[in-house]
């Protein structure tokens, strides 16, 4: 366990607390509450805060893996410059002042005690921004740094939806999306649709956009090949229509109804596949 670490001003800890309660908003159908918890992440983890860019350096030092010791040192070397260069004045007030929008928006005595697998990683990083930023014990900045660069060899484990839903509230959340897909279109996901689920579930927006935006991309090229040797006329007609409707699919745009769309993309290129090897 990281010594001397205050839970209520770890960037890593906070972003996962707020991101927890947010699923629960989704489940129970707590608009007021999402608004309020989405307009939290968006004003105080916005691009150009002392904040964002702490976060930034954080998930980096607790998402990464990284092939070699060699490489895992120069990056613990560029994250202790980039900690140095923070203003840190700024981002004490920053962090303040997210902490008393969450007890007053939020007014929610447990937010902090909620149980973050990866805690004792987290301190560990958070004690380390800390030490770099004002030169603390050398002897502890040693003793971190050397957990920090295992960590950043350490294999980060793509879990799958029945291993990310041992928390209530995930394991909820995941069926009610599943069980709401079943019911609307009658099928079963396959291994692509369980990823793009997986991700809008549990909030990865970067790595969500670009999984899509690949998706959009690989079945326009499977409808592409499949006309080439299509002799159906009639389906020949509907493909230039196809392709349209889905490039004109906005990826960016996480919300059930998109994410449905995005989910039939999927079966239809699976379809695509199966015929051309039929």
């Amino acid at each position: 366990m990281a010594r001397n670490h205050n839970k209520k001003r770890n960037v890593g800890l906070i972003y996962e607390q707020l991101v927890r309660q947010l699923s629960v908003c989704i489940i129970e159908k707590d608009e007021k509450k999402l608004k309020t918890i989405q307009g939290i992440l968006t004003k105080h983890f916005k691009p150009g805060t002392e904040l964002y860019q702490e976060f930034r350096l954080f998930n980096a030092l607790a998402k990464t893996t990284l092939p070699s010791e060699s490489l895992a040192t120069r990056v613990l070397g560029e994250a202790r410059r980039a900690a140095r260069r923070s203003n840190s004045k700024n981002l004490s007030c920053e962090k303040s002042a997210l902490i008393k929008e969450i007890n007053h928006s939020l007014n929610d005595p447990t937010f902090y005690n909620q149980k973050i697998p990866e805690y004792r990683e987290y301190a560990t990083i958070q004690v380390l921004l800390n030490d770099w930023r004002k030169d603390g014990d050398i002897n502890r900045i040693t003793e971190y740094e050397t957990k920090v660069h295992n960590m950043l060899l350490k294999e980060k484990k793509d879990s799958n939806l029945d291993d990310q839903s041992n928390s209530s509230v995930n394991k909820l959340t995941v069926r009610l999306m599943l069980e709401k897909f079943n019911k609307k279109y009658n099928t079963f996901l396959n291994e692509e649709q369980t990823k793009i689920i997986k991700n809008y579930v549990f909030f990865t927006d970067r790595e969500m956009n670009s999984y899509l935006e690949g998706l959009k991309v690989t079945t326009i090229s499977e409808l592409h090949k499949y006309r080439k040797n299509c002799e159906n006329q009639v389906l020949l007609e509907k493909i230039d229509k196809v392709i349209e409707n889905i490039n004109f699919l906005n990826e960016s745009k996480a919300e059930d109804d998109s994410i449905a769309k995005f989910l039939l993309i999927s079966k239809l290129k699976e379809e695509i596949k199966e015929t051309d090897h039929a």
